[in-house]
C-alpha cells in the first residue's frame, strides 16, 4: 500500500525541464509524487566532504526529511523527535536522512543541539530541495537569516518542511507535506506508516 499526505492548497504549472523558478508562495509547490524519484543529487556532509544523496539511498529504505535549518525552533523540535524515535525506524528497516540548507558548519550545531545520531546533510543552494519540488521562494524577511546560516550560499530560497519514504531505488512511497512550517508529522504516526510499509512489502 503507498501513502501520499499532501497539504497543498493550489499548484503552479509543472516543471518540464531542469528547475524551475522556484514560486513565491509555498502553497504553489511542485512535489514529486508518489512513485516518483528525483534525478542524481550531490550533497554536503558535515565533514565538507561531497556524498552522492542517490548512493546512500540505495543502501537502505530512507526517510528523507526536509527542514527549514537549525535557527527554526519548529524544526529543531521536530529533528529532536526523530531522534527518539530512530531505533523504532532502524528496526523498521529504515535510516533518517535530513536535508536543509545550512552550511556544514550550521549542521554541526544542530546536531550538538539536538544530540541527533542521523545523517544531516548540506543543500545551501537548495539543489535538493528544488529536484523535489518543495522549493519557493523565501520572505524577505528570512533573507539575512538564510544567508548566514548557508555561509552566504543560499541566495533566499527555502524548502516546504517534507518528509519522504523511499526505497532502495529512490522512489517515493509516502510523503507528508505542509506549506505551514509550524505543523509537522508525528513521530508516532510515522511509525505507523513505516510498519504498514515494511507489511505491505511483497514477499522474499
Amino acid at each position: 500500500m503507498k501513502y501520499r499526505i499532501l497539504l497543498i492548497t493550489s499548484f503552479a504549472a509543472l516543471q518540464t525541464t531542469g528547475y524551475a523558478q522556484p514560486p513565491a508562495e509555498p502553497t504553489d509547490i511542485t512535489p514529486l509524487l508518489i512513485g516518483e524519484k528525483a534525478s542524481e543529487l550531490k550533497l554536503t556532509k558535515v565533514d565538507g566532504g561531497s556524498v552522492s544523496l542517490n548512493e546512500i539511498i540505495s543502501g537502505k529504505q530512507t526517510v528523507l526529511i526536509f527542514y527549514r535549518g537549525g535557527w527554526c525552533p519548529y524544526c529543531n523540535l521536530h529533528l529532536a523527535e526523530l531522534q527518539s524515535i530512530e531505533q523504532q525506524m532502524l528496526a523498521a528497516g529504515y535510516q533518517i536522512i535530513a536535508i536543509s540548507p545550512d552550511s556544514p558548519e550550521s549542521l554541526k550545531q544542530s546536531i550538538d543541539k539536538n544530540k541527533l545520531n542521523y545523517m544531516l546533510l548540506s543543500d545551501t543552494k537548495s539543489e535538493a530541495a528544488q529536484a523535489y519540488g518543495i522549493a519557493f521562494k523565501a520572505p524577505d524577511r528570512y533573507k539575512e537569516r538564510l544567508s548566514k546560516a548557508s555561509s552566504n550560499q543560499n541566495d533566499g530560497v527555502l524548502p516546504v518542511p517534507a518528509v519522504f519514504v523511499l526505497n532502495k531505488q529512490g522512489e517515493i512511497l509516502f510523503e507528508h507535506i505542509n506549506p505551514d512550517y509550524k505543523k509537522r508529522i508525528k513521530g508516532s504516526l510515522l511509525m505507523v506508516v513505516l510498519n504498514e510499509l515494511r507489511e505491505a512489502e511483497p514477499a522474499k
